[in-house]
């Protein structure tokens, strides 16, 4: 059966915070009306954990939930994706790989899963016939109009890109690709501490999943630099800084940039946020953690879920960035003689 109203809704969770840009560009061009779910509240988390077992990521949970608030809003046709490896034998892990099967079985409704597969390690399975699953269920079925599509989507990906890599914010950046804009701010305001953070978007640019880190670092009188503000060069250097081989999909967004931002001068600390429970991240923080060390640069690690409490959020960040001043200053004092602080004293576990 062809669905014939040209209305599809996306989560604002996961793969959102990686491929919005060009999703968007590509719906829109094919005479998509888009619809997205509501920013995360608690009353998100909490209805998409209840349906979840316990032991599920935060990002799971958080997904969950954000189907669910687009049920709530009438939207009939969701769009859940399969992205199983973005590059050979380059793979998601087992949850976002599985996240239309998850997503059939625990959430009930008068609602149809759009379902498209991305597996690069696997023959036909390519971006291509990725978009063609996506959009065969209404009928579009034309090679140019999907390859018309695809170009525009890369258009507003690529001007995205280049605005969060000049410090945009992401929401911002992402609006001004939606109208075709692209806008630089060539004058950025410089702060005595800079600090990498480090994390996957959907952890950092989800303001109630993070508890609004980035302005609260800003409040601290801190320059945040993250791995949006990278190129895939950058992120690829970085790689090899850590000396680790690339596997996991998103690990360029965590390795890659903690490998860059840890061998740079001008980054006075790392932050890393990283959901309770999930398993690649935790492998990826144990490298970090470990070459960290190397190259003497204080490190904060940052373990989140649905029960982690703003206030020792805060103060965990106020104590690591009033330490940085503190070792700066002194450094300046000193004649510039280098103040060794232990990493491992500021490895901290939020649960």
């Amino acid at each position: 059966m062809v669905i014939k109203e040209k209305v599809i809704g996306i989560p604002r969770a996961l793969i959102y915070y990686n491929y919005i840009p060009f999703l968007a560009g590509f719906f829109t061009k094919l005479g998509f009306e888009i619809i997205y779910s509501d920013l995360t509240t608690k009353k998100t988390l909490s209805e998409g954990a209840s349906l979840v077992v316990t032991e599920t990521c935060l990002p799971i949970k958080v997904y969950v939930g954000h189907v669910l608030n687009l049920i709530e809003k009438g939207v009939k046709n969701i769009f859940v994706p399969s992205i199983q490896s973005v590059g050979y034998k380059i793979y998601n892990c087992s949850k976002i790989r599985g996240l239309p099967d998850l997503i059939r079985n625990v959430v009930k409704g008068d609602y149809n899963i759009i379902e498209a597969t991305l597996d690069k390690s696997e023959k036909n399975l390519g971006l291509i016939e990725f978009l063609k699953q996506a959009v065969e269920p209404f009928g579009i079925t034309s090679d140019e109009e999907i390859y018309s599509a695809l170009k525009y989507g890369f258009i507003q990906y690529n001007n995205f890109k280049v605005m969060v890599q000049h410090n945009m914010p992401f929401d911002t950046a992402f609006n001004n690709a939606l109208k075709g804009k692209v806008v630089i701010n060539q004058q950025e305001e410089e702060k005595e501490i800079n600090v990498a953070l480090i994390s996957h978007g959907y952890n950092i640019y989800d303001k109630r999943v993070c508890m609004d880190v980035f302005k609260k670092l800003d409040s601290l009188g801190v320059k945040v630099h993250s791995a949006y503000n990278l190129t895939d060069d950058q992120l690829k250097d970085g790689m090899s800084a850590l000396n680790v081989d690339l596997y996991w999909a998103n690990q360029l967004e965590m390795s890659g940039a903690a490998g860059y931002y840890l061998r740079s001068l001008d980054i006075d600390g790392i932050i890393t946020i990283t959901a309770f429970g999930c398993g690649p991240d935790s492998l990826m923080i144990e490298d970090i953690n470990r070459k960290a060390k190397n190259f003497n640069k204080p490190l904060l690690n940052l373990t989140i879920d649905e029960h982690t409490g703003e206030a020792g959020f805060v103060t965990r960040l106020e104590a690591f960035c009033d330490m940085l001043y503190r070792k700066k200053r002194a450094y300046k004092a000193e004649n510039k003689e280098e103040i060794i602080v232990p990493v491992d004293d500021y490895t901290i576990n939020l649960r």
